[in-house]
């Protein structure tokens, strides 16, 4: 089974030796590009507009709402921008039906079709976190679909503080996380238009902050128009900047060419272009060395190279030395990227004086984000009020295996530095484990969790990392990696797969995860190490039975069924189809075994 796993994702590499995998399609991205071109001009883009509404009608679920993606639970979020989306239809569409049963999912979901209950409903789903609530209220109001009164019940973003050197930003509590400066932005600017203050003063000082956050717009974003790469956030910049008067503004102009451009055949939009980096990065870890061939390993090498970010980024300051999750324009350095590409450097095991520089430069940015607490953050060190910006254990943890990849072959001074950052990032790891010993990830979870975390995921990917760490650091955690281990052993399903908790429906993600984790530590056992409390005959017996239930449901590594589980920017869900390809070779490779 590992052969024909191995098979099939390397045959979905591209020309360049690279995967860039393909995200599934978004009723969310797809409502708000629709919405967007509707503003801006609805005569000039009326096909695309009929072809997206015609997707989402075709896509609703049997409640009436939608979810992230086609597999996905309906939510609130989704199905009031698809809701508000309809307005933008042309009368004799014929869409009654699906704006009918969309409010009949709303009027369930909220207890009233009313302005103040939605609000309500919108802002109980997020909390303080106004990153995506703000916007989604806005399309709302532009829509039709709320009271233009409603403006008053919007939190003000405050935009004009963008105007301000950006080394500010971590320390204003802006209310939105970092990666969302051109949301504040633009609306802000949409929020200031329909509901202007009182206060002279303030008034003067936004005035005059116009210029400036528009020429700060201009300056982030990226030469094919799509902030972050992002379709959503790209949308909700165009729409805003189209409904205060700069439909014509360049920001607006190339906002509308990415959304016309990224339209998939079928008239739906991702959530993003896609995350080519990380998958590749991904790959290489699952495949391991004995799968690619030097030239596949040579191709990989240079494309990783040539990916790694050589200047200050413009769109959050991030230092050079990172990586981004795609090569394209939008793409901003991160810590998961950059300590996977840090990772897959290692493991391609190549002579060239290049690869070490370009490591030992991504170790630095690493090292240069790590927060006070000892944990890694997504992007920007410091700003760590809100979810998507506060230290992770999944980030961290893979942190510290990028690092322990190379702390050996630093000099002195920079291996004791190196050292230091481990070991505060280890106490991090110790704080964060939960009393039943799980990590929770950042961006991953469950929808069909209680709370939408995914404990079996975020334990799965910090313990492979871990197992991955020098004997002098992995002899300090040995008590919290048993917890960790013994966790996944009490969650395995009777089937022998695993889900985001115990009970639920087995996926190949998770059960890859878990598994490749436990074969990980326990190959770590076998070498040596000493992990008090846990029966090893109880691990091979969990090992085994899941080898068992990822042979099965992938019909001997031939079929692979992706689930939801990948959490995007302000906690939308998606799938990516290479996920449960990569997970199911990882827990292959690691229990190194074939099952016939």
């Amino acid at each position: 089974m590992l052969s024909q796993t191995r098979s099939f994702l390397l045959a979905r590499r591209g020309p360049d030796g690279l995967w860039t995998g393909r995200l599934s399609d978004s009723a969310l991205a797809t409502a708000t590009a629709v919405f967007a071109l509707s503003r801006v001009d609805a005569a000039l883009h009326r096909s695309s507009i009929q072809r997206g509404l015609d997707w989402l009608s075709d896509h609703q679920n049997s409640d009436g709402g939608w979810g992230d993606t086609p597999i996905s639970r309906s939510n609130i979020s989704t199905t009031l921008l698809a809701w508000s989306a309809f307005t933008a239809a042309d009368p004799q569409s014929g869409f009654r039906s699906a704006v009918d049963r969309a409010q009949s999912y709303i009027l369930a979901a909220c207890g009233s079709l009313d302005s103040k209950s939605i609000v309500a409903a919108v802002q109980k789903r997020y909390g303080d976190d106004l990153t995506f609530a703000v916007p989604i209220l806005a399309m709302c109001i532009l829509a039709g679909r709320l009271d233009p009164q409603t403006w008053q019940a919007i939190p003000r973003l405050p935009w004009e503080l963008a105007a301000l050197p950006q080394s500010c930003f971590r320390w204003l509590r802006l209310g939105v996380v970092s990666y969302a400066l051109p949301a504040l932005i633009a609306i802000g600017r949409l929020i200031d238009f329909h509901r202007p203050g009182a206060n002279p003063l303030s008034r003067f000082f936004r005035r005059w902050a116009r210029g400036p956050t528009l020429r700060r717009l201009q300056a982030i974003q990226p030469e094919n128009g799509g902030f972050l790469e992002a379709t959503p956030l790209t949308a909700f910049v165009t729409m805003s900047l189209s409904d205060i008067g700069l439909s014509d503004h360049p920001v607006a102009r190339k906002g509308v060419e990415f959304l016309v451009h990224s339209m998939r055949p079928q008239g739906c939009w991702p959530i993003d272009t896609d995350l080519s980096t990380w998958l590749t990065t991904l790959s290489v870890r699952a495949i391991g060395k004995e799968g690619l061939t030097e030239s596949d390993k040579i191709k990989i090498a240079d494309g990783l190279l040539a990916r790694q970010q050589r200047r200050i980024h413009p769109y959050t300051g991030a230092a050079p030395g990172g990586w981004s999750w795609t090569e394209k324009p939008g793409g901003v350095p991160d810590a998961d990227d950059t300590a996977g590409a840090v990772l897959a450097l290692r493991r391609l095991n190549l002579r060239d004086s290049r690869i070490a520089s370009a490591a030992g430069d991504g170790i630095d940015w690493l090292v240069g984000v790590q927060n006070s607490d000892g944990g890694i953050p997504t992007f920007c060190r410091g700003w760590g009020r809100l979810d998507f910006d506060r230290s992770a254990p999944d980030l961290t943890a893979h942190a510290l295996a990028a690092w322990s990849a190379w702390v050996d072959d630093l000099p002195g001074d920079s291996r004791r530095k190196l050292d230091r950052a481990i070991r505060r990032a280890l106490v991090f790891l110790l704080r964060s484990q939960t009393d039943v010993g799980a990590w929770l990830p950042l961006w991953f979870g469950n929808e069909a969790t209680p709370d939408q975390t995914n404990p079996i995921f975020g334990t799965g990917r910090v313990l492979g990392y871990l197992a991955q760490m020098p004997e002098r650091f992995f002899a300090h955690a040995v008590w919290w990696i048993s917890r960790g281990v013994g966790f996944l052993l009490s969650q395995q399903n009777d089937d022998g797969g695993w889900a985001g908790r115990i009970g639920l429906p087995s996926t190949l993600e998770e059960t890859g995860a878990a598994v490749e984790a436990l074969a990980a530590n326990l190959n770590r056992i076998r070498t040596g190490a000493r992990i008090d409390g846990l029966d090893l005959d109880q691990i091979r017996d969990a090992i085994q039975s899941g080898i068992e239930w990822l042979n099965q449901a992938t019909k001997g590594g031939t079929r692979f069924t992706p689930a939801p589980i990948g959490l995007y920017f302000a906690r939308l869900w998606y799938f990516e189809e290479l996920y449960p390809v990569i997970f199911a070779a990882g827990a292959f490779s690691a229990a190194g075994q074939e099952v016939t």
